[in-house]
């Protein structure tokens, strides 16, 4: 084996977690020493010819695991080196699970972005964290993540290696690479695993760097919660790069207890109760706004759907009149879930009361949760008054990666990450999510930065002014607005639109609703009130 030191992968920028907390963890059994890898590694000892990964392509847990060993000497092969950094942008397919696998013993860190992404994130997230390879399908729908490659390549010159699956193009063809090697380094659990990308709050998004420790215990314990077995069947509904489908429990979780986990590149009722009723699926995972198309779509899809046990919800509040919906529509149990790639994670449990699971949004995964809810002086408020959550755990992050200046903002000197939700804690310990101080717009679960989105729109040549707010959806929870003042003539919808699309914005991140403003409403102390924007003024 080779050594992969700590100094190698806790690059600068990295935030560990405290020395003294890391021991208590580690003492209490939160962290036990293992490594994502080993994950697979362990469930392929025990169950080697047990399906792994479903579908046209489908693999024992033993072929996975010889897979993903050969795909990390394909990795070294090209002379990528443990705690380098790789931009994974795959869309839910099978392979996705080998090259993750793959990258991780080779202790290559896997940045992973989500098929919606584009120029000005990817180009973002590779600057930030000096990726040295970027691995991507062909194309996806009418999109050629091809031509995105070459321009990322071009403005971020570390990125030596684009590896593609499906027809490379000018690059190199993911499965050409060789497979062959002498040996794989050895992992430290408490090194950096992999980087999530953050929904993003302020400006671009931000990296999250998790550690084998921390993440082998969010997925595990996740399982746990939701009792998964080696009976079960997972559907990645959702982008497998989220935290939510990969680890909660998700892909990782239903790895580690050995179930299979099957994949749907598109969440509509058509394609996901086919798989669900193909693949026998027990537990599955999306948003609010796809459980309501599910609800609304059993009357007229006939997927049988008898084998779904669990469906969770989550990425943004059910409403309780929608979430009463769920289980007699659906016949299955509903799980709400609330939590952050940042780290802690809330989960009505399986026996919860049904007044719980429809009106809550969970109660924390672990007992070293610290959870505190305060005011706008940072003092904590009375049981059952709203206020922000802040919190800390064996799960949660202390800071983002390169980004000094916004961990000043973001944590509490004494580690407490501020979440930028409001929420009700009940005296059960489940949370009710009232809103959020941050100035973000949840989109159908996705977030979209408000002051991102502003600084591309005044780009737009006749653009003076702009704000983005988020305005109430029956469908997709908030959908994006943006007011304008501007010089001259007014530009149109599809206009902006086109004109974002061209400056590399994802489309989730497209504005629903345009309108014109002769000027921006302030508040007292000079900022655009976005209060009165949303209630017409």
């Amino acid at each position: 084996m080779l050594p992969l030191t700590s100094s190698t992968a806790h690059r600068d920028g990295y935030v560990p977690f405290p020395a003294g907390p890391a021991a208590e963890y580690r003492s209490a059994g939160y962290w036990q020493g293992r490594s994502l890898g080993e994950l697979l590694r362990e469930t392929a000892r025990r169950h080697p010819d047990r399906t792994a990964l479903l579908g046209a392509d489908a693999r024992s847990y033993a072929t996975l695991d010889a897979e993903a060993d050969r795909m990390a000497h394909g990795f070294r092969a090209l002379g990528i080196e443990p705690g380098a950094r790789v931009v994974v942008q795959l869309p839910n397919v099978v392979e996705f699970v080998p090259v993750l696998f793959g990258l991780l013993r080779a202790g290559v860190i896997p940045v992973l972005t989500l098929p919606a992404h584009r120029r000005s994130e990817i180009e973002h997230l590779a600057r930030l964290s000096e990726a040295v390879g970027y691995i991507v399908a062909d194309r996806m729908g009418d999109f050629d993540y091809r031509e995105l490659a070459a321009e990322v390549q071009a403005a971020v010159p570390s990125v030596r290696h684009v590896l593609v699956l499906g027809d490379p193009g000018p690059f190199v063809d993911l499965n050409s690479v060789p497979r062959e090697g002498d040996s794989l380094p050895a992992i430290d659990p408490g090194d950096i695993a992999l980087m999530l990308v953050s929904g993003g709050t302020t400006g671009l998004p931000k990296l999250i760097a998790r550690t084998h420790d921390d993440y082998v215990y969010n997925a595990t314990a996740s399982a746990q919660v939701c009792e998964l077995t080696e009976g079960d069947v997972y559907l990645a509904t959702l982008p497998a790069a989220h935290n939510f489908p990969l680890a909660c429990p998700g892909i990782l979780g239903t790895i580690a207890v050995g179930g299979a986990v099957a994949f749907v590149t598109e969440p509509s009722p058509e394609n996901a109760f086919a798989a669900i009723e193909q693949n026998r699926v027990t537990v599955t995972a999306v948003v609010p706004p796809i459980a309501q198309l599910w609800c609304a779509a059993v009357e007229w899809e006939e997927a049988d759907l008898s084998s779904l046990r669990l469906l969770q919800v989550g990425g943004a509040r059910l409403a309780e009149v929608n979430a009463r919906e769920v289980e007699p529509a659906l016949q299955a149990r509903l799980q709400q879930v609330f939590g952050m790639a940042e780290g802690l994670l809330n989960f009505t449990r399986l026996d919860d009361p049904a007044e719980l699971v429809h009106a809550t949004q969970g109660r924390p995964l672990s007992p070293a949760d610290e959870i505190r809810v305060v005011d706008g002086d940072g003092d904590d408020v009375a049981p059952g008054e709203e206020g922000e959550l802040l919190t800390k755990g064996p799960y949660t992050i202390r800071g983002y990666y390169r980004a000094p200046e916004h961990n000043s903002r973001a944590f509490t000197p004494d580690g407490y990450y501020r979440s930028g939700d409001l929420v009700r804690r009940l005296p059960s310990g489940h949370l009710v999510v009232s809103g959020r101080i941050k100035d973000v717009i949840n989109r159908g679960g996705e977030n979209v930065s408000c002051d991102e989105l502003e600084e591309h729109l005044l780009a737009h040549p006749a653009v003076r002014h702009a704000a983005a707010v988020g305005l109430p959806d029956a469908v997709l929870g908030e959908k994006v607005c943006a007011f304008l003042v501007v010089g001259g003539e007014m530009p149109t919808l599809s206009e902006i639109k086109a004109f974002l699309t061209d400056r590399g914005v994802a489309t989730y991140k497209l504005p629903d609703v345009l309108r014109r403003a002769d000027g921006l409403p302030t508040t007292a102390v000079g900022k655009i009130d976005k209060k009165a924007l949303r209630n017409g003024g």
